[in-house]
């Protein structure tokens, strides 16, 4: 081989080698490779206090039936309250490792910890960190995954005494929001919220974050690396509030064009993994991403449906809530989650095959009073029902609630009556109208977007009865036939 030829090779070698570092360094989150050690930890302070709590409320509901428990019934109830915050923390252990492999993490070892309260320093005791150390070492983990959120110090803590990466529940939610990220919005909005958590927590990290090249103007006088790199993130942060401000201004532009004519919006929000997509397909055939994996939909898809009633709406279809959702996330996604705000009515799809039904509707709730839409009306669409055995019966929801199932599409027929009902905007009214044979393109308009009965002709006339949205009509009330 001569000079020449080697020297080609080498270059083109320091080429690929260039490009894969680069791949590298634009990826954000796991790689599919990485193994990973789970940690979870239950406060038993915690459980003593809602255990407690339990006991106090099964006794007052006791008290106001007019009944009193025995001291042995206390003790049963206390078992009971016991049982189910251990039932919790199962359910929450298992969400936990879904979440790790849905961002692509094997997982290699589970560890769970239960104390009074966090350590301040690391969050786990000494022991249970030299047992973490060992597994590591067994397993050759990649990095350890903690179920709780860390302050930034206790992630200095445990990253100076650990031979691998550590990542808290905000930051691996934060990866999986990456990868799933598709459009320009959502790849904002995602940047924005893992700006905002890396800002307190770059002590320590000055040389993995530094992009300073230096020369003049680069830093100020006396500037330490940390301050620099400060300066970057909320420089890039004012960036990346403009960028989704341009992102709004187009979405309120489109959503003006879409009041001028009014069609109602009505949203599918509810936990991750609920079924919403599925559900969404069902009614629409829109075709969109459905996956058992934890936020697989970020972008809203918006999809005319027909009603029964012949009445036009528009579905959307949003991402996913979590328990202890980061607050940075339901910030960043105002703009996604705008669409909710606007909604005339929610869809809460339910999961009524997880055994966490109640806690999740509370976590959703609980995101929805974040977004000031609490007060918005709400059917309760119980999905999965083909998941339920019949020993265990579908969960009691509020009245007014739907039991369906999305793959089967079982119930859908009663979904969509039930959204006929609850919209109030455009009430479904019926009028008998009078027309001239003349006006044909009022009776395809009537016969397109209404329920025609009864049509008949006498002469020149066409004597009907329609059933359908107020507004399409009230457009053609000059034909309404007097009585």
């Amino acid at each position: 081989m001569t000079a020449k030829e080697t020297k080609v090779k080498t270059v083109r070698r320091s080429l690929v080698a260039a490009q894969q570092a680069a791949v590298r360094s634009s990826q954000r989150g796991l790689p599919q490779a990485e193994r990973a050690v789970l940690v979870a930890v239950e406060f038993t302070g915690e459980r003593r206090k809602l255990t407690a709590a339990a006991r106090l409320a099964r006794n007052a509901a006791a008290v106001s039936a007019g009944t009193a428990l025995e001291e042995g019934n206390g003790e049963s109830s206390s078992a009971g309250a016991t049982r189910a915050v251990d039932l919790d923390f199962d359910a929450s252990l298992a969400e936990f490792e879904e979440l790790a492999r849905s961002a692509g993490a094997e997982v290699a070892a589970t560890l769970i910890q239960r104390r009074p309260r966090p350590d301040p320093a690391t969050l786990v005791g000494g022991g249970k960190l030299e047992e973490i150390e060992g597994v590591i070492a067994s397993t050759g983990a990649d990095l350890v995954l903690f179920d709780h959120d860390l302050s930034p110090s206790q992630l200095r803590n445990l990253e100076a005494k650990l031979p691998c990466r550590v990542i808290d529940r905000t930051q691996l939610i934060l990866d999986i929001f990456a990868r799933h990220a598709r459009t320009r919005e959502g790849q904002l909005q995602v940047e924005l919220a893992q700006l905002e958590y890396q800002l307190p927590r770059l002590a320590g990290r000055g040389k993995a974050m530094s992009q300073l090249g230096g020369g003049i103007g680069t830093r100020g006088p006396g500037e330490t690396q940390l301050e620099t790199d400060r300066r970057k993130i909320n420089m890039r942060i004012d960036h990346v509030k403009e960028q989704l401000e341009s992102v709004r201004r187009i979405r309120r532009q489109q959503r003006q064009r879409r009041e001028a004519v009014p069609v109602p919006v009505v949203a599918l929000v509810g936990y991750t993994n609920a079924g919403k997509s599925t559900l969404f397909n069902a009614l629409t055939e829109a075709g969109v991403l459905e996956s058992s994996r934890m936020f697989a939909t970020l972008d809203p898809k918006l999809r005319q449906l027909q009603l029964p009633s012949r009445r036009k709406i528009l579905l959307s279809d949003t991402v996913g809530f979590i328990r202890n959702l980061p607050h940075t996330l339901v910030t960043s996604f105002r703009a996604t989650l705008e669409e909710v705000e606007r909604a005339e009515l929610l869809l809460h799809v339910r999961d009524a095959s997880s055994p966490m039904v109640a806690e999740q509707k509370a976590q959703v709730q609980k995101v929805l009073a974040e977004l000031d839409v609490s007060n918005k009306p709400v059917i309760e669409v119980l999905n999965k029902i083909d998941l339920v055995s019949d020993k265990e019966g579908a969960p009691m929801g509020a009245p007014g609630s739907v039991a369906v199932s999305g793959l089967k599409k079982l119930g859908l027929d009663h979904l969509l009556k039930a959204i006929d009902d609850a919209l109030v905007a455009d009430p479904v009214v019926e009028m008998q109208f009078r027309l001239p044979q003349s006006e044909g393109a009022v009776l395809a308009a009537l016969e397109a977007g209404a329920i025609v009965e009864g049509k008949k002709f006498e002469g020149n006339l066409a004597f009907l009865s329609a059933r359908g949205p107020a507004s399409l009509l009230n457009r053609f009330r000059r034909f309404r036939e007097r009585t």
